[in-house]
């Protein structure tokens, strides 16, 4: 079978391409919250019984949603249950948020640290990383991971920065093993 991100890049961008500007946000949210339904292990499993209808499953998914969504949205799930392309709605919801922040000029930035970051400390990470990721706005989303024992690990797109302390004794354990 195809990769995932190979099916989801042409949806999101059709997608995209039909969002004005306006409509980015909404429908950014919408398809975030169609992705946690459509991975929910139970959806899986009825999602992949030959019995259930493309209809059956659309109004699944759709009566997983909190609120209603848009009449695109819809229309565009509903080509995706007709298509068979359930299982990649949340790599195209990945996708799409990535085409959103790049109009925009901003980046997605998850932040795991060893204790909880707030405040003042996560203003000045922030503006550090943004100097170091050429000024893009960053949309931060922070996790704690006390095995970490001390630093951060960021992940911007597909880069990463970690300065934890864990990273720095695997990195002597190496140097000293070798």
């Amino acid at each position: 079978m195809a990769d995932l991100a190979t099916i989801a890049r042409p949806y999101a961008e059709a997608l995209f391409r039909s969002a004005k500007p306006a409509d980015l946000a909404a429908w950014a949210e919408q398809l975030e919250e169609l992705a946690q339904v459509a991975s929910n292990p139970e959806l899986l499993a009825v999602a992949n019984n030959p019995k259930l209808s493309s209809a059956n499953l659309l109004e699944i998914l759709l009566g997983g949603m909190k609120a209603k969504p848009s009449d695109v949205v819809k229309n565009f799930v509903e080509v995706l249950t007709q298509n068979h392309r359930t299982l990649a709605l949340p790599e195209i919801s990945a996708q799409f948020t990535a085409l959103k922040n790049a109009q925009e000029g901003a980046a997605e930035v998850q932040i795991t640290s060893a204790f909880p970051l707030q405040g003042e400390e996560l203003s000045t990470l922030l503006s550090v990383l943004k100097k170091r990721f050429g000024g893009k706005e960053l949309r931060p989303t922070v996790t704690v991971d006390p095995e970490l024992i001390g630093g951060v690990c960021v992940q911007v797109g597909d880069e990463v920065l970690d300065t934890s302390v864990k990273a720095r004794l695997v990195s002597m354990q190496a140097a000293l093993s070798a």
